[in-house]
């Protein structure tokens, strides 16, 4: 059972699910961030004929993150229509550590709300450092 604020973020990550553009794989996913000062960000995917050229809803809801002026992640909700507990792929969970801590909760979702909760050092337990490169 999830609390009252991984529950707000799954219902936004529900709703961010139904506006993916996903008319190739029929494989919509939703994304709600929870940034560090509160804020709520969104993301879907978004496919292209141009298959390559397509993004995960993991980048989208960094993007709109970052332009909102946020730079951190505290939590994110994920959700896919048609495979419940969707993790993040490879390069999203790259790409998310790039703004979370170790600690990060990652809300895994079915149809019915949050069903597993796993950390950023879970997910990706040897993510690419950037204090390695300076």
């Amino acid at each position: 059972m999830s609390d009252p604020a991984s529950h707000a973020l799954f219902e936004a990550a529900r709703e961010a699910m139904t506006k993916a553009h996903a008319p190739y794989s029929k494989f919509p996913v939703g994304v709600a961030i929870r940034a560090d000062d509160g804020k709520v960000y969104l993301g879907a995917n978004i496919e292209n004929l141009s298959f390559p050229q397509g993004w995960c809803a993991e980048p989208t809801a960094i993007g709109a993150m970052i332009m909102g002026g946020s730079k951190k992640i505290s939590e994110l909700a994920v959700i896919a229509e048609k495979l419940p507990l969707c993790t993040p792929c490879g390069g999203c969970r790259q790409k998310i550590s790039e703004f979370a801590s170790a600690d990060t909760r990652i809300y895994l979702c079915d149809e019915a709300g949050v069903q597993k909760t796993v950390t950023m050092a879970e997910l990706l337990p040897f993510a690419f450092e950037t204090d390695v490169i300076g």
